[in-house]
């Protein structure tokens, strides 16, 4: 029984779910800022934001076996459904549980904050299957950096702040950009490490297209640009000193910066845990100062 559970925490890929807390935990901050904070729906916000990234992690795992892209050359974190761990019909299952749960609290949260939330939910589940499954699959098109940004920036960061405040301001909207450029930092160190095997499957990543020197100054235009907003917004009145906070995390990004330009292959996986790493520290500290600020 607990070799199963170790299994199925692989396949769920827990180094991944900071991409999932870190828009909650700004857009809730954000909705504390304005005094309009509300814990029960901040929770559900929370889970939702697991469920569809847990079912995103499956549907990656199912889609990407079956479509024949994760081959023995991969040289990731394991695939559960390509190592043969977990039957791919369990992992569909799994997945679709996994949506379905999601579904669950975005029946709540729509009842809370209305049909606008429902419209998100749908989209959001949506785009998770079409990211590796579909006729048309986002993350081998090149598209995959453009969904992740978007829907874990400024979808999942307003999200959580409007089914809290029930309206929408500039802050948010301006914090989430932000952390989307953070949450696609992360895919661009994935698609880094995957280029020569993806390149074989024919899927073509963003970083197949651009290759390997242009993804890394991709990486550092993200990780430059999720601070340079936040510096001006201070510049601009928008933020007080203490939203200065998140330039604590500075030093881990340059370092990180660093790593891509040395490493190569496996070694990438922990610039890739390195990455989600920042990426919810950095919230964490814009959360804060945003509490201290208000």
């Amino acid at each position: 029984m607990m070799g199963g559970l170790k299994v199925w925490l692989m396949a769920v890929r827990l180094r991944t779910l900071p991409a999932a807390v870190s828009p909650v935990l700004v857009g809730s901050a954000a909705a504390a800022y304005y005094r309009s904070f509300r814990l029960l729906p901040a929770i559900a916000c929370l889970c939702g934001a697991l469920l569809i990234q847990i079912g995103v992690n499956l549907a990656n795992d199912y889609f990407d076996h079956i479509k024949g892209v994760d081959t023995g050359e991969r040289i990731g974190p394991v695939r559960v459904t390509q190592a043969g761990l977990i039957a791919p019909e369990s992992v569909r299952i799994g997945m679709a549980v996994t949506f379905l749960l999601a579904v669950a609290i975005g029946i709540y949260l729509t009842m809370v904050a209305g049909w606008p939330v429902l419209a998100i939910g749908c989209t959001a589940i949506l785009a998770s299957l079409l990211y590796s499954g579909g006729p048309y699959p986002l993350a081998s098109h090149g598209l995959g950096d453009l969904f992740s940004f978007l829907f874990f920036g400024p979808v999942a960061v307003c999200g959580t702040y409007y089914v809290q405040a029930l309206y929408l301001s500039l802050l948010p909207v301006l914090l989430s950009i932000s952390v989307g450029f953070l949450v696609a930092a992360i895919l661009v160190v994935n698609n880094l490490r995957d280029i020569p095997t993806d390149g074989k499957v024919g899927k073509r990543t963003l970083a197949v297209t651009l290759g390997p020197r242009k993804s890394r100054v991709e990486f550092l235009c993200l990780v430059g640009a999720a601070y340079g907003l936040i510096l001006l917004q201070w510049l601009f009145g928008m933020l007080s000193s203490w939203g200065l906070l998140p330039f604590l995390s500075a030093p881990m990004a340059a370092l990180l910066s660093r790593s891509l330009w040395i490493l190569t292959g496996a070694s990438l996986n922990s610039s890739l845990a390195g990455t989600a790493r920042l990426t919810l520290i950095f919230s964490i500290l814009l959360s804060l100062g945003l509490l201290l600020g208000g």
